[in-house]
């Protein structure tokens, strides 16, 4: 797999985001203002209905809080650590009310935890992965949602299954105990085009469609766009839509 040159949606302090160097950090950011920014994208997509995950990882923990209050239910983060103390230090009703999503590129070594405390792992990308999701639910005693990332526009710098590797170890994934496969996830590069954009995420609806009449599986969640193309994505068949910035400024 390559080395992963994340797609970033938020990371760009100058207007107004968490530099890495200081995530954990709360900005404000008032409960208002995202509110706001929830019901425009609703109305942008309207009639369809995706789930709207509040990408926080750029963002402190009074983005979720007040996320949360706005009608948010799911929130994204990309690193296990920060994370884990955002959510260690939400109010119980917040925490206990919510679903967590890791959409990141997951370490091996930090598989367990991330099991621990997240509800969807979107970015699961080898069978060697997800073997040790699956280890770390058993122990848990747990059932982990996961979504295999499919890099579908071949990008070198980026992670995720080719198509020819996800047909090859499919069979094994779906048969891992403490797992339930869910669907895919991709992400588009940065500047594509709109042609390019409603291509690749058709792409991935279609090649889902294929893995579902090989393997006689179901696959119902499609995890792509972002602030920047979610609006493509829901047209081409999301049922996942991952947005920061658009929500949080």
């Amino acid at each position: 797999m390559a080395q992963n040159t994340e797609q970033t949606d938020n990371h760009n302090p100058n207007i107004g985001f968490i530099p890495s160097k200081d995530w954990g950090v709360d900005k404000q950011i008032s409960e208002e203002l995202i509110e706001k920014n929830l019901t425009d994208i609703k109305t942008k997509i309207a009639p369809c209905k995706p789930k709207i995950i509040g990408v926080t990882k750029y963002y402190g923990l009074n983005s979720i809080v007040n996320g949360y209050r706005a009608g948010l239910r799911d929130f994204g983060e990309s690193r296990t650590t920060d994370a884990i103390k955002k959510i260690e230090s939400l109010p119980e009703v917040v925490r206990q009310n919510s679903k967590f999503h890791f959409i990141g590129h997951l370490q091996t070594n930090k598989a367990e935890k991330t099991v621990e405390y997240f509800d969807y792992i979107h970015s699961v990308d080898s069978l060697k992965l997800a073997k040790i999701i699956s280890e770390s639910a058993k122990r848990l005693g747990k059932t982990q949602k996961i979504l295999l990332q499919v890099n579908n526009a071949e990008e070198e710098q980026k992670f995720g299954y080719s198509k020819a590797e996800l047909n090859e170890e499919i069979p094994e994934i779906i048969k891992l105990d403490n797992l339930q496969v869910l669907g895919l996830m991709n992400m588009a590069p940065l500047g594509a085009d709109i042609q390019n954009l409603r291509t690749l995420f058709g792409d991935l609806r279609e090649y889902r469609d294929s893995l579902e009449s090989k393997f006689g599986i179901k696959l119902p969640e499609l995890s792509m766009g972002m602030s920047d193309d979610y609006e493509y994505a829901v047209l081409e068949g999301a049922t996942m839509i991952r947005i920061g910035r658009k929500l949080f400024n």
